[in-house]
């Protein structure tokens, strides 16, 4: 109920106004069956505007400290990820990302849809990082379809760093479904790396090949 309240009612207009979302690709989405979008990561606002043009509910592994901020905004975002059921775990990687594989897996063995930023981080100028290869190890495991998604100009509607929200156009492009089958380590890393050079060529943006540095969820605007 507070899913669909968010999205029709509360956020959603809002965002619609804001970014008048082009959306391209969405035929490439399945309508039912567990599924995993993999995206670029431009602004905090981006996961939002993949619930809004998703006709499917779309569940997100929430950092954990997101829920420990202080504070009318603190308890604002709380009570968002709660009402939208994201789950709230560890991601400081390492043996520490293991909970949100885990989740991650649970959401897809229950046929639902996880989303995820495999840079595992927002972008801090717009180019394309390294990605980490927790998607690929969780589409593996659980033999569900990747689908690629380039997000711009959400870095304009909600800039990095900045108070409030702007007036920008937003478009959002979806890939056709990818599949990976269960492969060894060196495998995982191939997959990832062809994962966001096709992230790269849909984005025209430049690829930087190191991991982005995470961005401090106090810090956020």
């Amino acid at each position: 109920m507070w899913y669909r309240l968010l999205k029709y009612v509360v956020v959603g207009p809002l965002l619609w106004v804001l970014g008048r979302p082009k959306v391209e690709g969405l035929h490439h989405v399945p309508r039912t069956g567990p599924m995993i979008i993999a995206a670029t990561h431009l602004a905090a606002i981006d996961s939002l505007y993949l619930c809004l043009v998703l006709p499917r509910r779309i569940t997100f592994i929430a950092k954990s400290e997101y829920y420990t901020g202080t504070g009318l905004r603190g308890r604002f975002d709380r009570w968002v990820l709660r009402a939208t059921g994201q789950v709230a775990v560890d991601r400081s990687g390492g043996a520490a990302s293991a909970p949100a594989l885990e989740a991650a897996a649970r959401i897809l063995d229950d046929g639902g849809v996880w989303g995820i930023y495999p840079e595992g981080t927002r972008s801090p100028d717009g180019r394309v990082y390294r990605g980490r290869t927790g998607v690929i190890r969780v589409a593996m495991r659980t033999g569900a379809p990747v689908i690629p998604v380039v997000l711009s100009g959400t870095d304009r509607v909600n800039p990095p760093g900045r108070r409030g929200w702007r007036f920008a156009r937003v478009r959002i492009g979806f890939g056709e479904p990818r599949y990976f089958r269960p492969a060894d380590r060196d495998g995982v890393r191939g997959a990832t790396d062809a994962l966001m050079s096709e992230l790269v060529q849909r984005s025209g943006r430049r690829y930087v090949d190191h991991y982005a540095k995470r961005f401090d969820a106090a810090s956020e605007g």
